[in-house]
């Protein structure tokens, strides 16, 4: 597998100002849906401009959050989200109560809408299934096979915690995001475990999926210096992984810009346009606020 970088530009609001810690990316309308994933407000990158739109009411009347200004434990943390028949679906990490919940984005004439819902019960199903101890989930990536939504977990093996997957209903897990179903009645089947490999001694993490035509996974990864789900560390390389069922075929680092490590944290598929390959957009996430998230424009080569 081979992996090209064809185009790179930075992601900002019609005001001028940054899309922060861009999280995930899917279709939605004539556009693409990016998460925030400290902020309440998502980014439609459209061809007419890139817009906010409104994912979760305010929270304790704040619409952004960061550690310096003491709210990072109320951010919603959307790290997965995943293109169904109603729109775009969001869902937290998992990695504190806070970031238990969905938001399911959806079009109408008159702009976007969203519903939110609390998906405690589900979370602790998906942490039982994974095996993971209280306080080490971090859900941060999702993609749709069928009527499944497979979840992955991005693993902490300095930690004891795995990467992994579990396969999730996916018309349960509707009806839970838009209050017609108990999460916690929401089926979980079996965990997938997986080794991505590591760079300087750090193990590969996934941090987003994409399913593929022929029905593999195209995993983006990070080998991330943290010792917790919810703290941020020097991060020493990037790659993509496929899989093929439950194993791990190939693993190819990421292109470095000028040194640096490009972080991604979202992946869509733009096109398989070909026999040889597809084409992907990215999204980088820069672990400050105040610089603006990254879009790739990927070129996978098998």
């Amino acid at each position: 597998m081979r992996i090209e970088v064809e185009n790179e530009s930075v992601l900002r609001f019609g005001t001028g100002s940054p899309v922060r810690a861009a999280s995930a990316i899917a279709p939605l309308g004539d556009g693409w849906l990016v998460a925030q994933d400290d902020a309440t407000h998502a980014a439609w990158y459209r061809p007419a401009g890139t817009t906010p739109v409104r994912v979760l009411p305010a929270v304790d009347g704040h619409e952004v959050f960061s550690s310096a200004a003491g709210t990072k434990h109320l951010k919603p943390d959307f790290e997965a989200a995943c293109a169904v028949e109603a729109g775009v679906l969001l869902l937290g990490s998992g990695s504190t109560r806070a970031r238990m919940r969905s938001s399911l984005v959806t079009t109408a004439a008159d702009g976007p809408g969203f519903a939110v819902a609390d998906l405690t019960g589900l979370y602790d199903a998906v942490a039982g299934a994974l095996g993971t101890p209280a306080g080490r989930l971090n859900l941060e990536g999702a993609c749709r096979q069928g009527d499944r939504l497979r979840w992955f977990q991005r693993g902490n093996p300095a930690a004891g915690v795995p990467s992994a997957s579990v396969d999730v209903d996916l018309p349960g897990l509707l009806l839970a995001a838009t209050g017609r179903a108990a999460p916690e009645a929401v089926r979980v089947d079996r965990a997938r475990p997986y080794d991505l490999g590591a760079a300087d001694g750090i193990p590969l993490a996934v941090t987003d999926a994409v399913a593929l035509p022929d029905g593999r996974i195209l995993l983006s990864a990070a080998a991330e210096d943290t010792p917790n789900p919810v703290d941020d560390g020097p991060v020493v390389a990037a790659a993509l992984a496929l899989l093929d069922g439950d194993r791990v075929t190939a693993v190819t680092a990421l292109p470095r810009r000028g040194g640096a490590v490009r972080k991604v944290e979202g992946l869509a598929l733009h096109s398989a346009d070909h026999r040889d390959g597809l084409r992907l957009l990215a999204v980088v996430d820069a672990d400050d606020p105040e610089v603006p998230s990254a879009l790739l424009h990927l070129r996978v080569l098998w």
